[in-house]
């Protein structure tokens, strides 16, 4: 049986992440800072309870990122066959606002990590979650040889431990591939990260709990996919004959402004009636267009997203509506039921959505 070890395991591509390696057979085993307050929301489903019988094969385990003793003390015990580094400040407007913290968690946590690699002798492999915000205002299309233009202390750190990964693979022959992944987004999204924001905020709109939703820049194009997609591709490169950098996207590229099209026009609704423009949501700079190149990815890996930009609208609106008990359409079910093999399904997602996240 394989062993996975996964940081940021409570988060979005985490709890997805999960789901994935245990429907493959995995003992999968993640890092959670400690707290006053619970915060595995995304994963309680995942659960098993020893005392019924049930195969308990994820286990979590306190640490922090911060922390490069424990990290080492942690994979030695471990032992673990692959190691997905997810765990990062990921919020780019926060990044401005703790630019030092962004650079500490985000960028020398990977370097912790990879030195607990190194010092423990285990032979993991190795998945740095690099991003797009990386190529910030490169022009469009990226691809693996676009250079970097990092618009924020976020995209900077990401730079930083992309080349943490790659020096470390070269120098000390590690096992270490970058996922550069174009945003992906899904109903485990953070309540702050625009997509989430909108679909949340329109599910309330029609329970008429709320009139107005606030955003910024409208016209930011995002190569927008599905997280459950994003995830099969994370697995897949660790899974290859020798480390490799990969860029993955859906290769559309649409506005804010068409998100919100998409998602109250799903709802026959006309969003100009109820968003209003808060310039405090704009960033100090901002990056304009990001569009994905993601040939080298099919071409290697065989890797194609399951789920178009109107599929994963109707995905998270259909999910946010139905966390509050309203009718929904049903589409965003038939999408995952449909997609997914059976590992994703659509009662879990459901289960595991906060109106808090």
């Amino acid at each position: 049986m394989k062993k996975a070890l996964i940081t940021g395991i409570t988060g979005q591509d985490g709890s997805y992440l999960a789901e994935l390696l245990l429907s493959k057979g995995y003992e999968v085993h993640g890092v959670i800072r400690r707290s006053s307050t619970f915060n595995t929301g995304r994963i309680d489903h995942l659960y098993r309870d020893p005392h019924n019988g049930e195969d308990v094969r994820l286990f979590l385990h306190y640490g922090d990122i911060t922390d490069a003793s424990h990290l080492v003390t942690l994979i030695l015990n471990l032992q673990p066959d692959e190691v997905y580094h997810l765990a990062a400040q990921t919020h780019v407007r926060v990044s401005f606002d703790m630019p030092e913290y962004t650079g500490d968690v985000t960028g020398l946590g990977t370097v912790r990590i990879m030195e607990a690699i190194r010092k423990s002798g285990v032979p993991a492999r190795f998945y740095q979650a690099s991003s797009s915000e990386m190529f910030g205002s490169a022009p469009s299309p990226q691809n693996e040889k676009t250079p970097f233009e990092p618009q924020s202390p976020y995209a900077a750190a990401k730079v930083y431990s992309y080349w943490v990964a790659r020096m470390y693979r070269e120098a000390y022959g590690i096992f270490a591939s970058n996922g550069i992944l174009f945003n992906h987004e899904s109903p485990r999204r953070g309540g702050t990260f625009v997509t989430r924001k909108i679909t949340r905020a329109l599910a309330r709109i029609v329970q008429k709990s709320q009139q107005h939703l606030y955003l910024g820049n409208l016209d930011a194009k995002r190569d927008w996919g599905y997280t459950p997609d994003f995830v099969e591709v994370m697995w897949s490169m660790l899974q290859q004959d020798s480390p490799d950098d990969y860029v993955v996207g859906t290769g559309e590229a649409h506005s804010v402004r068409e998100f919100l099209d998409e998602a109250f026009g799903y709802t026959d609704l006309d969003w100009e009636k109820y968003v209003r423009i808060d310039e405090r949501y704009y960033r100090p700079l901002d990056v304009e267009d990001l569009l994905a190149d993601a040939s080298k990815a099919e071409k290697d890996l065989g890797w194609k997203p399951c789920v178009c930009f109107k599929d994963l609208v109707r995905i998270m609106v259909d999910a946010d509506l139905e966390l509050l008990g309203l009718p929904s359409k049903g589409e965003g079910r038939t999408i995952v039921e449909e997609r997914f093999g059976g590992w994703h399904r659509w009662d879990d997602q459901i289960k595991s959505m906060e109106p808090g996240q």
